[in-house]
């Protein structure tokens, strides 16, 4: 086997046979292969981490028509590492009256829910931590880890502020949980399996498979911006609004414990784009990615990151939403929305099964037209019963300065 083509497969092959030449036992060798590869799949999160701190700075500095950072390394590379120097030696201060123990678990839950995600990852057709037959599922429950994390950092500070922040977390992340989970279960109606593998395999133009956006562009949709919301970023950003609560659940964490909390945000961040792709956009999959795995890996990568821009660009674009206005477009549009989709979806795809791709194509277009058209006249009538709805009320008196006296018109005798 060469290197180029299969690294990872190189690097393993090459292990397991030096750990043999030692004479280790066949099972002593496969548990350190295991642990090692479980601590290469974790790091590749960490070190993504590092550049994706330098990306996210940089390209909001542009968009807001700034610099960004440029003094420590070229174009600022290197400014994160004196960035998280600062808070390694940062004092690590914890409230009199905190609940000590769910405070101080509490960061660590959210980095580590993270990083969890990372273990059912298809890197590429060779290229998987763990291929579970559940490996939708594993997401969305290791995800909740971090909806844990904040609620338990709210509620152990000891701190209002901080509370209103967890308060708000159970209003916002469990409600947008709904739509987003029944959009990956439309991804696994589709696929016919929940193991990210097999759902990536089943968008593959050779098994005759296209990419679900193509098939559901609705749920493609409404999965990106509860996704949104569900990591907390602007305009979702309510549970640590800094002009109503200061920093929210985060408020009595500083130093490393800070830290953890702001590394899970930014990583989860681009974790969305990486789920994103593997759920709607072919993860791995382009020209030769079957017979050449790093560049199925180098493919779900620019993918990835494409998505994350957009994230990024939203960030930076709208501003922030009300509470009750975000709740509202949750259980009022998307959650309704999203259960037609689902509904239609499993009758249209079933209807259509050995048809061909063409005519699942075309059938799965019109149900998501069809849907969208409807919810767009109910949308216009909604709107308009609303204005006929407003109340109008009487003019209210103005005050005026007085006009001066109009002067009388000249006559002939008075201009004689």
């Amino acid at each position: 086997m060469s290197f180029w083509p299969d690294p990872i497969g190189f690097i393993g092959e090459w292990l397991q046979e030096l750990l043999l030449s030692w004479n280790l036992g066949d099972d002593l060798v496969t548990v350190i292969i295991t642990l090692l590869a479980g601590f290469a799949v974790a790091m590749v999160g960490v070190v993504l981490l590092i550049w994706l701190i330098w990306a996210e700075r940089k390209i909001s500095a542009r968009i807001q028509d700034r610099l960004g950072p440029n003094r420590a390394g070229p174009y600022g590379l290197l400014q994160t590492f004196p960035d998280l120097i600062k808070l390694i030696i940062k004092e690590m201060i914890t409230p009199t009256n905190a609940d000590k123990v769910p405070y101080n678990i509490a960061p660590i839950l959210a980095f580590g829910s993270v990083i969890l995600i990372w273990a059912v990852v298809p890197y590429s057709s060779a290229w998987i931590g763990a291929d579970l037959n559940v490996g939708a599922l594993y997401i969305t429950a290791a995800g909740s880890f971090g909806l844990l994390a904040i609620i338990m950092g709210g509620w152990a500070s000891n701190n209002k502020y901080s509370l209103l922040g967890a308060f708000r977390a159970v209003a916002q992340l469990v409600s947008y949980e709904v739509p987003l989970l029944m959009s990956l279960l439309i991804v696994v109606l589709l696929a016919r399996t929940m193991s990210t593998q097999g759902i990536v395999e089943a968008q593959g133009f050779s098994q005759g498979g296209i990419w679900f956006v193509v098939l559901a562009p609705l749920p493609f949709l409404i999965f990106f911006i509860s996704s949104l919301a569900e990591i907390g970023r602007a305009p979702f950003d309510l549970l640590e609004a800094d002009s109503e609560i200061v920093a929210g659940y985060v408020i009595e964490y500083s130093g490393m414990k800070f830290a953890m909390f702001f590394a899970g945000e930014y990583l989860h961040a681009f974790v969305i784009g990486v789920i994103t792709v593997i759920m709607f956009l072919g993860g791995w999959r382009g020209p030769g990615a079957e017979q050449i795995p790093l560049l199925g890996f180098l493919y779900l990568m620019v993918k990835s990151f494409l998505v994350y821009f957009v994230v990024l660009w939203i960030r930076n674009s709208f501003p922030r939403l009300r509470i009750d206005h975000l709740l509202d477009f949750n259980w009022k549009f998307l959650t309704p929305l999203i259960l037609v989709l689902l509904m239609g979806t499993a009758v249209v795809d079933k209807a259509v099964e050995g048809m061909g791709l063409p005519v699942r194509i075309g059938a799965m277009l019109v149900l998501n037209a069809v849907v969208a058209g409807i919810t767009f006249l109910f949308l216009r009538r909604f709107s308009r019963g609303r204005q006929k709805e407003l109340h109008t009320f009487p003019e209210r008196p103005v005050a005026r300065p007085p006009q001066p006296p109009a002067q009388p018109a000249a006559t002939e005798e008075t201009a004689g």
